[in-house]
């Protein structure tokens, strides 16, 4: 398998496991010294596979129904960026439509396993759609990962 060939299918699967909502299974899709990094200020960035693992459940409950479509996806080696369209319910929302975010992952793999993505993604979109009530009781361990 090229060097491209084995990114494109570890960001995939990465991508699918966000998707299935399982936090053992997405934490096993990042390097054990994983760099979540986040351009958004309602986003926060952490390092370490074990600090993303913790953090998942919490995130995956605030976040209901959360699904990531892929819009595009353009591999380079080791390196990945993908377009996204991310769709989820908050918690507790009253708003009638779920949350939809557009946004733009950018992956470094090595060995298989994702160890830095970079996410892009608006902040401001997101108050919008849920009020600043919603945001405000969300807290900030509750952030967008």
């Amino acid at each position: 398998m090229s060097e491209a060939a084995g990114t494109r299918a570890a960001v995939e699967a990465y991508v699918a496991a966000l998707n299935g909502g399982d936090p053992d299974t997405i934490a096993d899709r990042v390097s054990v010294d994983f760099h979540n990094e986040h351009t958004s200020a309602l986003g926060r960035s952490l390092r370490g596979r074990a600090a993303y693992r913790e953090r998942l459940p919490h995130f995956l409950a605030e976040f209901e129904e959360l699904r990531y479509v892929v819009e595009d996806l353009l591999v380079d080696g080791d390196r990945a960026a993908l377009a996204y369209t991310m769709t989820c319910r908050p918690r507790g929302s009253r708003a009638a439509e779920p949350v939809r975010i557009r946004g733009v992952f950018r992956f470094r793999v090595v060995s298989g396993l994702v160890a830095h993505r970079v996410d892009y993604w608006d902040g401001s979109e997101f108050e919008r759609q849920v009020g600043g009530a919603d945001t405000a009781r969300l807290g900030p361990s509750a952030d967008l990962d």
